[in-house]
C-alpha cells in the first residue's frame, strides 16, 4: 500500500472514531441529564463500536512498521489479531442481546417507544455515516482479477462489522419503538433484539472464521492448488511440483513456496525456468512473493538444491 492510500485509510479510521465519540459523549450526558437509562443501554453499545475502531486503528497503525531481525515478516498479522478480538467482543455482545432479551420475555418491563425512536434514529445517522466512512473498497478501484488490499482487510472489515451491527440494532429499535408506541405490545421489544443478535452472530461467525483460518495459514480464498501446480508444471522444463504451499502473512499478503524438478533438458535453463514461474505466478494469480526450489538430481549434480527467492 501506497503512503498516500496509507495516509486516506488513517484518515477513515481517525474520522470514525471521532464521529463515534462525540455521539457516544452526547448519549451518555443526554442519559445523566434526563435520566434516561434506554439512552445510557445505547451509549454502551456505541461504546464497544469505539472500542473495535481504536483496537482496529491501532493494529493498522503497528501493521504499517517496517521488518526487523526479529519480525522478518513485518507486522501484518497485527491486524488479523484485532479481527479476532474484535470478532470475538462481537460475539460477546450477541450473547448479552440474547440473554437480555430472554429476560425480557419472562419478565416484560416498562418500554416508553417514543423516546426509543429518538435515541434510535440519532444512533442509526451516526452508525450510517460511520460505515460509509469504513466500508471496504471506499474510494478504491480495481481492474482485472487482483484483489485490491481494501478489499482484503480483515482489520477494517472487523471494525465496518461492529458499527453495521449497530446500525442494525438502531434499526430494529426504531422498528420495536414503533411498534410499542403504536400498540403497547412490549414482547416486540426482545423478539426484535433475538433477531439482530442472530444477524450479528453471522457476522461474527465469518469474521472469526477467517481470520482463524489465516492465523492458521491456510490456503487464501479463491486460489486453487491444484490449478497453480498444474500452470507451474506447464513450464518448460519442469517435471514434477510437489510441496506447494500458499498462505497469508496478512489479510492480502500472499506468499508462495514450493519444490520443483526439473527435466533433463531443463537443467540447463535454471534461471531462464525461474524467471519464467515468476513470470507465470505473477500475470496469472498476481502472486508476488514466491519462493521457488529447484530440486535438480536428475542434472547429475548429486543431490545439491539451489534456492532462489522471487520476490
Amino acid at each position: 500500500m501506497s503512503s498516500l492510500e496509507n495516509s486516506k485509510q488513517e484518515g477513515r479510521y481517525l474520522y470514525a472514531i471521532l464521529i463515534t465519540a462525540i455521539i457516544l459523549a452526547a448519549e451518555i450526558i443526554g442519559g445523566i441529564l434526563t435520566g434516561s437509562l434506554a439512552l445510557l443501554s445505547d451509549s454502551a453499545h456505541m461504546f464497544t463500536d469505539v472500542f473495535a475502531l481504536v483496537v482496529s486503528y491501532s493494529a493498522f497503525r503497528i501493521a504499517r512498521k517496517p521488518v526487523d531481525e526479529r519480525h522478518t515478516y513485518g507486522y501484518h498479522r497485527v491486524e488479523v489479531f484485532a479481527a479476532l478480538v474484535n470478532g470475538l467482543s462481537l460475539a460477546i455482545i450477541c450473547g448479552g442481546i440474547w440473554w437480555e432479551a430472554v429476560e425480557r420475555f419472562i419478565t416484560p418491563g416498562q418500554v416508553d417507544g417514543l423516546p426509543m425512536l429518538i435515541i434510535a434514529a440519532i444512533g442509526l445517522v451516526a452508525n450510517i455515516l460511520v460505515a460509509l466512512i469504513l466500508k471496504p473498497g471506499h474510494h478504491h478501484h480495481d481492474h482485472d482479477h487482483h484483489k485490491g488490499h481494501e478489499e482484503d482487510d480483515i482489520n477494517m472489515q472487523s471494525a465496518y462489522l461492529h458499527v453495521i451491527g449497530d446500525a442494525l440494532s438502531s434499526i430494529g429499535v426504531i422498528i420495536a419503538g414503533l411498534a410499542i408506541w403504536l400498540t403497547g405490545a412490549l414482547w416486540i421489544d426482545p423478539l426484535i433484539s433475538i433477531l439482530i443478535g442472530i444477524m450479528i452472530a453471522i457476522s461474527s461467525y465469518r469474521l472469526l472464521r477467517r481470520s482463524v483460518h489465516i492465523l492458521l495459514e491456510g490456503t487464501p480464498e479463491g486460489i486453487s492448488i491444484p490449478e497453480i501446480a498444474s500452470a507451474i508444471g506447464e513450464v518448460n522444463g519442469v517435471d514434477e511440483v510437489h510441496d506447494l504451499h500458499i498462505w497469508n502473512i496478512g489479510s492480502s499478503n500472499v506468499s508462495l513456496s514450493a519444490h520443483v524438478t526439473l527435466t533433463s533438458e531443463g537443467c540447463l535453463q535454471q534461471p531462464v525456468i525461474l524467471n519464467q514461474i515468476r513470470e507465470m505466478l505473477l500475470k496469472k494469480f498476481s502472486l508476488e512473493h514466491v519462493t521457488i526450489q529447484l530440486e535438480i538430481e536428475s542434472c547429475g549434480q548429486g543431490t545439491r538444491i539451489i534456492h532462489k527467492s522471487l520476490e
